[in-house]
């Protein structure tokens, strides 16, 4: 690693850089320090910025081929021999039964984001129109926004397309987030920390997002009528947001995307409730440690009970 000077009018700009092989390409990964920097607070910066470089070139590397053994021949007609194809179809579902679906599963989703909107007050929301004291706006139009998004992947034929995604997020953040339905542009990059301030995930690099996304929608329309739709729904999810294509909202759009799979393929949606939180980050860590999707899988077919 070495440091780059840059003149800014009268300023000198400092920035740690690292050249690194990723496949034939050779990348380089940057990371701006500050201006007119004392040797001893160059130091100390730099000492902070070759760890979140090594983190960086870590994710080129973790994120590029995902899917190679999934599982074992073994283990996908175990998974096929536990009968998931489960009595219930989509097409059986009422009314009702979506609204209460929708009404449980977006005070679900947000609290698992840590919105403070109670159950009850979501049904107040949606049935009543009526908006809980204290609450954020924020926080009760992505309350409509998730309801929205269920009642929009219910009625789209799409499966998983870059657009698909996109308007996802842009229907559930529209009148909450002034990027909603924005892939994050390039030099925008985020990081997922626990409440001690540890890292816990960083999404893709911001360059390599399009080509990620690509590959995930290749990936599942190559393989949609190989794996069964669980398989395939929990494959999507988690290396969504393995990729994190948005600067905030990937959770929700995640979890309405494993859903889309299973309505596409004519199984109920599933509903991961906030008291699995811990499972389920479990599973995401899992996989992003391993590639194991089986803990996702195991997460679904418990909700499903």
């Amino acid at each position: 690693m070495f440091i780059e000077i840059r003149k800014a009018g009268k300023k000198k700009k400092y920035y740690l850089a690292h050249t690194f092989r990723e496949g034939r390409k050779i990348r380089k990964a940057v990371r701006y320090l500050g201006a007119d920097l004392s040797k001893k607070k160059l130091e100390e910066l730099r000492k902070r910025a070759e760890v979140l470089i090594k983190e960086q070139i870590k994710s080129y590397k973790e994120i590029r081929d995902p899917f190679r053994n999934i599982l074992s021949t073994d283990e996908l007609n175990q998974l096929k021999s536990l009968n998931i194809k489960t009595t219930i179809k989509v097409s059986h579902l009422s009314e009702k039964d979506w609204l209460d679906f929708a009404e449980k599963f977006t005070y679900n989703t947000n609290a698992i984001e840590g919105s403070r909107i109670t159950y009850t007050q979501v049904k107040d929301i949606i049935e009543k129109q009526k908006w809980p004291k204290f609450s954020s706006k924020e926080e009760v139009s992505e309350t409509y926004g998730v309801v929205d998004a269920v009642k929009f992947i219910r009625e789209t034929k799409e499966h998983i397309p870059i657009n698909l995604i996109k308007k996802i997020h842009g229907v559930v953040f529209r009148n909450s987030k002034p990027f909603s339905g924005e892939i994050r542009q390039k030099g925008i990059e985020v990081v997922v920390a626990d409440r001690q301030g540890n890292v816990i995930h960083r999404g893709a690099p911001s360059e390599k997002l399009i080509s990620l996304l690509k590959e995930l929608v290749n990936w599942y329309n190559k393989n949609k009528d190989k794996y069964p739709p669980i398989v395939l729904a929990a494959v999507v999810h988690n290396q969504f947001e393995e990729i994190h294509p948005f600067q905030d909202g990937n959770g929700r759009v995640g979890r309405l995307l494993l859903n889309n799979i299973l309505i596409k393929h004519n199984l109920p949606p599933v509903n991961i409730q906030l008291k699995n939180r811990e499972e389920y980050y479990n599973a995401l860590q899992e996989y992003h440690k391993s590639s194991n999707i089986k803990p996702m899988i195991d997460l679904i077919l418990k909700e499903y009970k």
